[in-house]
């Protein structure tokens, strides 16, 4: 554009100086070519924009804003037109409670009431993307701050809005993936229809009142309480079982010697264990003729 307008200045130039009276009207020729360069130039680089990965060009042209849309790379327009670039990559909102996390500065979690008519605080951050061919609508209806416009406030609605279908505790543990699958949909539906595309949304942190974790805490307390003792018993019971499996082997073996210990058997054991006494390098003294033809060991 810079060429063009300089182009043109050089051409009035010319035409203001082709005066056979003033002495500079020789260049008065030299100056119409030269404007007439620098207009051709000007116009081949305007009509020339580069788009940048991950974008988009939109064209406006006296404030008309075109349904084509220029992909990454070089593209041919009109030099007269204005070209917008769109950010088409994933984007990320987060409304944290944290002050250096989210977007806004400060506390910016969303505040909700549960069925229970409890406040819950929720950590979230959305992951979106502008529909390429979409871009030109969002450009002519909403602006390049759709981000504010309808990102922020269509989210922080809509969670509101489905939080009343959940008691606290129940949004906090059994049916917190049921919740983030249900505000999912209804937020998809309403970023489709304005030309984004969500492609996720993660709920970072569901905050609890006092009173509520309290009870919380008390509850996994006495449950763990509760398994504690289930395994004491199970232990005892186990030991119980031990000792009667124990008695009652001894018993049994009572039983045998009982019933089928004979004279002669105890005898030989006897013999085995005088054999191994005898063996024995200790120094010992042998009684013969002992009470029940046993021989009588001493030792040192």
């Amino acid at each position: 554009m810079f060429f063009i307008m300089l182009g043109f200045l050089a051409v009035i130039a010319g035409f203001a100086i082709n005066t056979p009276a003033l002495t500079i009207s020789r260049y008065s020729r030299p100056a119409k070519v030269v404007g007439l360069i620098l207009i051709v130039l000007g116009a081949l680089t305007a009509s020339v924009r580069q788009i940048d990965a991950g974008q988009v060009g939109i064209i406006s042209l006296f404030g008309n804003v075109s349904d084509r849309v220029l992909n990454a790379g070089l593209n041919f327009v009109n030099p007269l037109a204005t070209v917008s670039e769109f950010d088409i990559k994933t984007q990320n909102y987060t409304m944290s409670a944290s002050h250096d996390e989210g977007q806004k500065q400060g506390d910016d979690a969303i505040r909700v009431l549960t069925a229970d008519g409890l406040e819950v605080i929720i950590d979230l951050t959305v992951l979106y993307r502008v529909v390429p061919d979409d871009a030109p609508k969002i450009y002519r209806q909403i602006g390049e701050d759709y981000t504010d416009k309808i990102v922020r406030p269509i989210t922080r609605t809509r969670i509101r809005d489905n939080a009343v279908y959940y008691d606290a505790v129940a949004l906090y543990s059994t049916r917190r993936d049921e919740f983030q699958g249900r505000i999912y949909k209804t937020i998809e539906v309403d970023f489709k229809k304005r030309g984004l595309l969500l492609e996720q949304l993660l709920i970072r942190n569901i905050d609890l009142p006092t009173s509520v974790k309290k009870t919380i805490e008390s509850k996994i307390n006495a449950e763990q309480d509760a398994q504690k003792m289930q395994f004491v018993l199970q232990k005892e019971r186990q030991e119980a079982e031990r000792k009667r499996v124990e008695a009652q082997g001894i018993a049994d073996y009572q039983k045998i010697l009982a019933t089928g210990l004979t004279d002669k058997q105890l005898q030989y054991e006897q013999i085995k264990a005088q054999r191994e006494l005898a063996a024995s390098p200790n120094a010992k003294i042998v009684i013969m003729g002992s009470r029940g033809n046993v021989p009588l060991i001493l030792n040192d």
